[in-house]
């Protein structure tokens, strides 16, 4: 009677438990990046709607006073937001090379969205455009120049839109795509077979009258 030798080895199975893996880098990231280029494009398209400059314009008997927000300085970053927006959804309906060109939009518009924001901080062009149209006269400035806080976090939101991009860049491969079960393939659909009549039912019978035949030959 034969004997396994207690040193030859036995594949032992692993517990359920340990045989689970850990959270995957991929859902982490995925999570982050929507958050970042959601609030970035929220930040965006909010500060891009406020007073970015103040000042004044010389007017006979006193001086008129004079706002640019952020939408009459530069409609450039309010636009890269909503092009961002676009991107970090299109980035999950392409796979592969679909999916890196898409990241790189995504983080194309946000630096686009930080860069046109940092560049009309001042928005004095806005402001001396304002004192022409209000005074009518096409030589009129605006004087007492005066600037907020949200051209900044109008670049703030822009750089979020930006690590959005760069994160899809570094981790998009790891993340899924759209379930390919809801793309038509273009394949004939097959029809499911007809349920097979029961004779014993009256309806049944009577059709089978109809057709000629006899239902009682196979009773």
């Amino acid at each position: 009677m034969g004997y396994v030798s207690a040193a030859s080895p036995v594949p032992v199975p692993l517990p359920r438990g340990e045989s689970a893996p850990a959270p995957s880098t991929g859902r982490r990231s995925l999570a982050a990046a929507l958050l970042l280029g959601a609030l970035g494009a929220a930040v965006v398209l909010l500060a891009s709607g406020r007073v970015w400059a103040e000042g004044a314009a010389a007017v006979p008997g006193g001086a008129l006073p004079l706002d640019a927000e952020g939408q009459d300085v530069t409609g450039a970053p309010a636009a890269l937001a909503v092009v961002g927006l676009a991107a970090l959804v299109a980035v999950f309906a392409v796979r592969r090379a679909g999916r890196v060109l898409v990241a790189g939009l995504l983080a194309l518009s946000g630096a686009g969205a930080a860069v046109t924001a940092l560049l009309g901080a001042t928005g004095g062009a806005a402001l001396d455009e304002k004192a022409a149209q209000m005074t009518g006269d096409t030589a009129a400035t605006a004087d007492s120049l005066t600037h907020t806080a949200w051209p900044y976090v109008t670049a703030a939101g822009g750089l979020l839109i930006l690590a959005a991009g760069l994160l899809a860049l570094w981790c998009g491969r790891k993340w899924p795509s759209m379930s390919g079960r809801y793309e038509r393939d273009g394949s004939p659909r097959t029809r499911r077979a007809p349920a097979a009549s029961s004779p014993d039912r009256p309806e049944d019978l009577w059709k089978a009258l109809d057709r000629g035949e006899d239902p009682t030959r196979d009773a």
